[in-house]
């Protein structure tokens, strides 16, 4: 493949799930994607979102929240947003062949046991299915 497909996760913050979705994409095929993430208005790394991804083994180096004017100007094959504000805000995303709306609940104030553990394995189910099909066509 010569190409890789480009994804970027964009959430509110960047501090949770977007993150979350791209050490996901990283390690589930690097080599036919080329994750990253961005936040609306982003904040500090939620520490148990790098506690949840070593728990199970995943690379978290270089690992930070990045604001979505960081990729100005830069092309996407996808555009996934992970949270109602995120996918209110459609305007302020970068070029791509599509957006895509995947809504996950916000574990920092989930009242879930275990929420950290619960939005890893649900963003973790949606980016093997999304692996599967694209890299299908």
């Amino acid at each position: 493949m010569a190409d890789k497909i480009r994804v970027l996760f964009v959430c509110a913050k960047n501090d949770v799930r977007s993150l979350l979705a791209e050490a996901m994409l990283r390690h589930t095929d690097s080599s036919s994607f080329e994750a990253f993430s961005a936040g609306l208005e982003p904040g500090e790394v939620d520490p148990r979102t790098v506690e949840s991804l070593e728990h199970i083994g995943i690379e978290t180096n270089g690992l930070r929240s990045k604001s979505i004017n960081e990729f100005d100007g830069q092309q996407f094959h996808y555009v996934i947003t992970l949270c109602d504000k995120s996918s209110e805000d459609a305007s302020r995303m970068p070029s791509s062949g599509e957006v895509i709306v995947w809504c996950f609940e916000d574990p920092t104030t989930s009242e879930k046991h275990e929420p950290f553990r619960h939005a890893l394995q649900e963003i973790h189910d949606r980016i093997k299915m999304f692996v599967t099909v694209k890299t299908r066509q």
